[in-house]
């Protein structure tokens, strides 16, 4: 019989202090949790012993460093003791004051390899997961010195985060975890392409698809397929994208030129992930 854990992914989000804001149903099914009882709960209360100072230095440091699309291998508790702690993959970015991210069961083999190479950072801290340790060829070593909260924070990127229905064919945001690009009035359940100009909608529909079709495990049930990059005109206000008549796109191509469909209309960098429960689309404004 399998006993190992099923390769489920939960979206996740804790605020500086490490305390858990909100977790997606899925936590139950990986970590044995129902969410009401780690919610307000310390993350720190589930990582090994062993793995703990060198969990909280990594996340001071991306804080202090404003990371995004970071992931940590590390061990997390089971509720059922029996099992013990799993080796997890934790993905981390950075939302103004809070993390965004996700945890996912990490088994040693090419998917776990294909999603640690999508990352923008990858840390490793549980010995198990040694082979998934990855650092980009041009950068300078790590520094010897600890980071902690008490220095002065980098100043941090102005970010948005929207958790999508991956299991709706327009993706209707759920969560909207601030206005800083979408206004109060506009934020409401509505399809994710109300917020995607007119031009570009068909093109950012492909890259959703991609996105649900990476994330999915071997036993074809939603999970965690790594992070995706692209960049489009966000229509800050929302409009009616139910008018438009979307075809497959041309694969890496545009259909055509983006002419600007309003005043409200903005370039934005975006970074997508899809979950067992659900996807994430975390939002900067493009340079």
């Amino acid at each position: 019989m399998n006993t190992e854990p099923p390769s489920i992914s939960f979206i996740a989000i804790m605020d500086f202090s490490a305390r858990w804001t909100f977790l997606s149903e899925s936590v139950s099914d990986l970590l044995g949790w129902d969410a009401s009882d780690l919610r307000n709960r310390s993350f720190y209360d589930l990582v090994h012993p062993e793995e703990l100072a060198e969990v909280q230095e990594i996340h001071n440091q991306t804080i202090l460093e404003d990371r995004a699309a970071s992931i940590l291998y590390m061990r997390l508790k089971h509720k059922d003791a029996y099992k013990g702690y799993l080796v997890c993959a934790v993905s981390r970015t950075i939302v103004c004051d809070v993390i965004v991210g996700s945890v996912s069961f990490a088994p040693p083999g090419g998917a776990t390899l294909s999603t640690s190479s999508t990352a923008q950072d990858v840390f490793v801290v549980t010995p198990a997961a040694a082979n998934f340790h990855c650092r980009r060829w041009h950068e300078a070593p790590s520094p010897s010195s600890s980071p902690n909260l008490e220095q002065p924070p980098a100043s941090h990127s102005l970010r948005t985060a929207l958790i999508l229905d991956r299991f709706s064919t327009n993706c209707t945001v759920t969560h909207y975890l601030n206005n800083h690009f979408i206004p109060t009035t506009a934020s409401r359940p509505r399809p994710f392409f109300d917020f995607v100009s007119r031009d570009e909608e068909t093109l950012v529909r492909s890259w959703l698809c991609s996105i649900k079709t990476c994330g999915v495990n071997e036993r074809g049930q939603p999970s965690n397929g790594g992070f995706g990059y692209g960049r489009f005109h966000l229509c800050a206000a929302g409009r009616d994208s139910s008018e438009s008549i979307s075809s497959p796109a041309p694969v890496g191509w545009r259909l055509k030129p983006y002419r600007g469909a309003g005043s409200d209309d903005f370039l934005v960098d975006a970074i997508f992930s899809a979950h067992s429960d659900g996807l994430v689309c975390i939002l900067c404004k493009a340079i």
